[in-house]
């Protein structure tokens, strides 16, 4: 046994890359030597037999004595034809340079050369892949797993277990990276301004810009009562300086008190002129952005001049962090809308996928002209391949995986090379001496 280990220790070490003689190979030889033992044995009883039927022919024990001599060396001579012909496969018989021996080591390119082009003619033409497709009738069969109790779940689950190791594996730099120049380009070369304008002219036209207004007014009046002595110390400061101070005392609170009722006004009077004039603006605005030429040129710097800008770019990049955290955690959550939703979605396209023929005929289809793609691009690619990989064996070490895999078989044709020659051998005899 130890003797048995340190042989295929010494075989694997020996054995190129291309082939490897494994532990099971090894077992499977153990088995084809135990056969070429019982086939041997058949030629050694063919062998004594003809020496004693030989020596009753001549000590004229009877007639049976000729029938039993010429089935066994009938057997004889099958048996050692079959030995033969099975040894020339891996080796030369008894070492002599017989033409046309060795087969399998001397031949070995050969035969790579024919199995790809062979799987290349048989397996990879269009018409047997095709044929193939449309007889397995792989849309039905996958609405119905897909429809199938639990198959759902199955495909969910997979599927974020992929996407959590693909966000995983995604660096965070080069993703905001790219999703900030990816953000940035196509913002930079989506015009703004007129899309800005017709927005901002429909509302306008709806009426949707007076609660703005409202809260401005409303904001603007609270701002004016809270700050008073603000504001009217402000508009004193701008009096002359030759006047008297309490006259810029009273200027102000004058001017203050105007203010403030004008801001009064237009918060309490929905058809103030000063609102008017608000909508009159936002309408001339929202024209402008859409037709003129130099408004809606500063609104294209303006934008260019933001996304510029670092802050920008930092709310970019930080977008990728919140989308791939809050990814993640519905991805890992079985109850969460993303993975409720999918499972749905992959239950009910199952179950559509099972009884729509139309749908599964498109299905097919698109994976018949996938594969008629795959073997008309790369079936070059496959057979050489495998006439490739065949051709970086090593001669021994492939022939001797080969014996070891189909040795045990090919054991059986001495073994009935043996009786069906020893039976020939019997028939021949009967025949002549009848004859």
């Amino acid at each position: 046994m130890t003797g048995d280990v340190d042989t295929l220790e010494d075989s694997k070490a020996d054995a190129p890359v291309g082939v490897r003689y494994t532990a099971s190979d090894e077992v499977k030889r153990r088995g084809v030597r135990r056969m070429k033992a019982i086939a041997t044995g058949f030629l050694a009883v063919a062998t004594v037999v003809y020496a004693l039927a030989s020596w009753g022919v001549h000590a004229h024990v009877g007639a049976w004595a000729g029938y039993v001599q010429a089935a066994a060396e009938a057997g004889m001579v099958g048996a050692l034809a079959d030995w033969f012909a099975v040894t020339a496969l891996f080796r030369r018989p008894l070492g002599l340079p017989i033409p046309h021996t060795a087969i399998i080591p001397t031949k070995k390119d050969v035969f790579g050369r024919s199995l790809g082009q062979f799987v290349g003619e048989n397996f990879l033409s269009v018409e047997v892949v095709r044929g193939r497709l449309e007889a397995l009738g792989v849309g039905r069969r996958l609405g119905e797993w897909l429809a199938a109790p639990g198959s759902a779940e199955k495909v969910t689950r997979e599927a974020s277990a992929a996407l959590r190791g693909a966000l995983a594996v995604l660096r965070d730099e080069d993703v905001q990276a790219v999703v900030g120049e990816a953000v940035t380009r196509r913002a930079a070369a989506q015009p703004v301004a007129q899309p800005i304008g017709a927005m901002l002219a429909r509302i306008v036209a709806d009426g949707g810009h007076r609660g703005v207004v409202d809260l401005c007014v409303l904001r603007l009046n609270s701002w004016m009562v809270e700050h008073r002595d603000a504001v009217v110390q402000t508009i004193s400061e701008g009096t002359p300086g030759w006047t008297p101070k309490f006259i810029d005392r009273q200027v102000g609170v004058r001017v203050y008190r105007e203010l403030l009722r004008f801001a009064e006004e237009v918060r309490d009077d929905p058809q103030h002129a000063a609102r008017g004039a608000v909508d009159s603006f936002l309408e001339d605005f929202a024209k402008e952005l859409q037709t003129d030429p130099e408004t809606i040129a500063k609104i294209e710097r303006a934008k260019v001049e933001l996304l510029g800008r670092s802050e920008v770019q930092d709310l970019i990049a930080s977008a990728w962090s919140a989308i791939r955290s809050m990814v993640l955690q519905a991805a890992e959550d079985e109850d969460s809308q993303l993975r409720v939703r999918l499972r749905d979605g992959i239950r009910s396209f199952g179950a559509r996928l099972a009884t729509d023929e139309r749908l599964q005929a498109k299905l097919d289809g698109w994976l018949e002209d996938a594969a008629e793609y795959l073997v008309d691009t790369y079936r070059s690619e496959i057979t050489s391949l495998i006439s490739e990989t065949v051709a970086s064996w090593d001669a021994n070490e492939a022939s001797r995986k080969i014996e070891a895999n189909v040795g045990r078989d090919l054991q059986f044709i001495r073994i009935n090379g043996t009786v069906v020659g020893a039976l020939a051998g019997l028939l021949i005899h009967t025949v002549s001496t009848l004859v």
